[in-house]
């Protein structure tokens, strides 16, 4: 069973029987489905259906001659409405089954972003085509929260503001020569690194950590790509599940100046989300790339 179906709404499908029942109406009553030669006797095919706005569930498995569908896993989704240009994105296939995993680099972000592919099904198509692993491309990131906390922001004048952003443009720079090799530069952020951690454990003694950091983007657990977030709420829309008639919040926030959305269940949020304000929570990470 898939946890993450509270993220979409699905807050009470908790026994086995719910799930296969639900599982059942997605293929047989589909938003949208795509079949791809997988060898001369099967297929492999995508059911989709959606259950809101840009939320749903996918089934991926493979269709034999006589149309019987074997289904091999299933996934929550939601798609988001902010692309991003990657310059390089690698795409990997999961060892246990056709499942696709995208990685990308990110200076902003300080780390390497390791994704879940919504449609993989393109990425068959694109391999049979002869495209390499290795391609740039647009790619619209997405979240999906079990649950969260709205914070207040940090109160920054425009000065701080202009500042900020000239140390990141910069570091950012750094990030790319060191990728490069340059052993200057890598020298540069190591004790950059240092000063900025001996700058907040000195602040620590008298403020909060979220007073002092506004914003972060890191791994949490064991799953690869799932995060622990912290960032700017830009946008909010409050949207229904049509078959659970549960409220889910849909989030546009900016995390480490990326900008992507996220969907969780209303009554999860502790605090009322606002523009302006900051989400902290835990998402599993999705995108869709456009080809």
């Amino acid at each position: 069973m898939h946890q993450y179906l509270k993220a979409i709404g699905f807050k009470k499908a908790k026994s086995k029987k719910d799930i296969i029942d639900l599982l059942k109406e997605v293929e047989t009553s589909f938003t949208h489905k795509v079949l791809v030669s997988h060898n001369e006797e099967t297929k492999y095919c995508e059911f989709q259906k959606l259950f809101g706005d840009n939320i749903g569930i996918t089934i991926c498995g493979e269709m034999d001659e006589e149309e019987t569908f074997e289904m091999e896993y299933y996934f929550p989704y939601f798609q988001g409405s902010h692309a991003t240009m990657c310059a390089e994105i690698i795409i990997e296939r999961r060892i246990d089954k056709e499942q696709y995993v995208g990685i990308y680099e990110d200076s902003a972000v300080g780390i390497s972003l390791i994704f879940t592919i919504g449609n993989g099904i393109e990425i068959i198509e694109e391999c049979q085509l002869g495209v390499t692993s290795k391609v740039p491309v647009n790619v619209t990131f997405s979240g999906l929260a079990i649950s969260g906390k709205i914070l207040l922001p940090v109160k920054k004048s425009s000065e701080q503001k202009w500042m900020e952003q000239r140390e990141s443009d910069n570091r950012k720079y750094l990030i790319n020569l060191a990728r490069n090799g340059d052993s200057q530069a890598m020298e540069t952020l190591t004790l950059e690194d240092m000063e900025m951690y001996s700058k907040v454990s000195k602040r620590l003694i008298t403020e909060d950590v979220f007073s002092i950091v506004d914003s972060y983007f890191m791994p949490h657990g064991v799953e690869c790509d799932v995060y622990s977030i912290l960032g700017e709420i830009l946008e909010v829309d409050k949207i229904q599940n049509h078959a659970t008639q549960e409220e889910l919040y849909q989030m546009t926030l900016d995390v480490n100046e990326l900008v992507f959305d996220i969907c969780v269940p209303v009554s999860e949020v502790m605090g009322e989300p606002k523009a302006g304000r900051r989400f902290k929570g835990d998402i599993w990470l999705q995108g869709y790339i456009d080809f």
